[in-house]
């Protein structure tokens, strides 16, 4: 696999990462207005606990899940420069946020 395709591909990935984490974050700021500010006893936890377990599922679909499947298939350093690529989106967007947070200070 060239590199360009990687590039691309881990550009999507760590897009797609911002996307989820973004709707996610939209989710519970909105999640009081929707459920309201009662305390629900134990549901609360458990709806919080299982939203923690699912976004490690996307997350980590989203990261590892191609690269593992390259890496099965036999083209190890493909997975590993996916890998690296999508660690490098990542890093490139959650510098971009904080940049934009620095600004509107």
């Amino acid at each position: 696999m060239k590199n360009s395709t990687l590039i691309k591909r881990g550009a999507i990935h760590a897009f797609g990462v911002l996307a989820y984490v973004s709707l996610l974050v939209t989710f519970m700021n909105q999640a009081s207005n929707w459920f309201g500010e009662n305390d629900h006893g134990v549901i609360t936890p458990i709806a919080v606990i299982l939203l923690f377990v699912f976004s490690a599922l996307v997350t980590s679909g989203l990261v590892l899940g191609k690269p593992i499947m390259l890496y099965l298939d036999g083209l190890k350093k493909e997975a590993v420069k996916l890998l690296i690529f999508t660690g490098l989106g990542l890093f490139v967007f959650m510098s971009l946020v904080f940049v934009i947070l620095l600004i509107l200070k």
